[in-house]
Formats: structure tokens, C-alpha cells, sequence
């Protein structure tokens, strides 16, 4: 019979911690919208949240996430042995397709719509699309991000096939190479999606990056995006 979270968190504190008084724990799962757990420590409490795609897991990569986040809640180093397990297990195809199917039903994308203010996203993916994929890219969802976020610039959502570029770009001042090159490496990761080199996910790989180079004015995009 497998040990309860609470037991196999009582177990891993105290082998990291072994002299430390152990807080009070609260260990559950969550219908979180995606492989995401969480850990906080407030006046002795620490609540822990696993995602439930979690709830079949083997103990030992049960015990490998507690550790892990047992170790960065207070600041030790990660073990890689635990480390190692846990992103083997979250790699594995049966639980990266699981983990992309709670995304897809769970998961909510908020955009503000392809046109913009000063530039429309669908019109500069089209020109991309002649331009570089011969017209033969399918358009995915392309939309505005609700903030002008300068941590997240853009992304591509492979769970809700969406591209999301920041509102940051659609202002004046930004040169439209900017903005196209920040598509086009979206657009490429259409191209090459992400694959598993044993437990590591390669997402910029060789093919990527020698099509990436291709771009006319990589250089003058990328020292511009430095200055965001």
C-alpha cells in the first residue's frame, strides 16, 4: 500500500531537515490546469498543493517532488537523483499527452484579438508565412497578450494552438522587424515542436536554429528586444 502525502512529506522533511522542528502540514491535491504544484510556509503551516495528474504517480516520484519542493521552499540544494526521477516521469509520453489534454479542457487563454492598435498580427503572419513557409503554414489563434508583459514577450501555446505576442510591441516606436521576428520564432516552433532527447525537452533544436538564422534582420531584432 502506497504511504499517504502527508507521511512521505513528514519522511522527506525530516531527512532533510533532521534537527528542525517540522511545521504542521496540509498536503492535497488540486485540479490545477497543468503538471503544477505548489508549496508556501505561513505561522508554522506549510500547505502544499500536488496537481491530481499526480494521484497515479509512483511513490518514488511522489517522494522526488516533495523533495524537491521541500528543498527549495528552504533553500537547499536539489538532490539529482530526485531531480533526475521527477522529469523522467513528467517527460514520459503518457504523461506529457495527459498533462496537454488538462491543459486543453481546463486551461483558459485570454487575448485581445489579432488586430492591434498599430500593428494587425494576422496581417504580419500572413506576410511571414509567404515569405519564409512558402504560404503553407496553417494560421493558428493569434492574439494580443492583456498586459503589455515585458517578462513574457510572446509564446506559443501548443494546448490551445495560440500564438500570444506582448501589447508591449503594438505601440509607436517599434520597428516591424521587431514584432516579425518575434512571430517568425513563434511560428517556428509550429514547425519544429518540442522533443524529448531522453528526459530533457529540446525546444531549440539544430533544425530551429539554423531557420532562425535565416531571418534578414535577426541581429537588429534582438539587440532591440534586449532593450525591453
Amino acid at each position: 500500500m502506497q504511504p499517504s502525502l502527508l507521511k512521505i512529506f513528514h519522511e522527506e522533511y525530516r531527512a532533510l531537515r533532521p534537527r528542525a522542528e517540522m511545521p504542521e502540514f496540509q498536503v492535497m491535491y488540486y485540479h490545477y490546469a497543468g503538471l503544477n504544484s505548489t508549496i508556501r510556509l505561513r505561522e508554522g503551516i506549510c500547505k502544499v498543493r500536488f496537481s491530481d495528474i499526480l494521484e497515479q504517480a509512483p511513490e518514488r516520484v511522489l517522494r522526488a517532488l516533495a523533495h524537491i519542493l521541500l528543498a527549495k521552499l528552504y533553500r537547499h540544494a536539489v538532490d539529482g537523483r530526485h531531480a533526475m526521477r521527477y522529469r523522467q516521469w513528467a517527460a514520459s509520453r503518457k504523461i506529457a499527452y495527459q498533462t496537454h489534454r488538462v491543459r486543453q479542457v481546463r486551461g483558459t487563454k485570454h487575448l485581445s484579438g489579432a488586430q492591434g492598435v498599430h500593428y494587425d498580427l494576422e496581417e504580419v503572419f500572413e506576410a511571414l508565412n509567404f515569405r519564409h513557409f512558402h504560404g503553407l503554414m496553417a494560421r493558428p489563434q493569434l492574439g494580443w497578450s492583456r498586459t503589455a508583459s515585458r517578462r513574457m514577450l510572446g509564446h506559443y501555446d501548443e494546448a490551445h494552438h495560440a500564438i500570444i505576442v506582448s501589447k508591449i510591441f503594438d505601440r509607436p516606436g517599434v520597428p516591424r522587424f521587431a514584432i516579425e521576428y518575434l512571430l517568425f520564432h513563434e511560428m517556428l516552433h509550429l514547425k519544429h515542436p518540442v522533443r524529448l532527447r531522453g528526459s530533457r525537452r529540446c525546444i531549440h533544436g539544430p533544425a530551429f536554429q539554423a531557420e532562425e538564422r535565416e531571418f534578414p534582420h535577426l541581429a537588429e531584432a534582438k539587440a532591440f528586444l534586449k532593450t525591453l
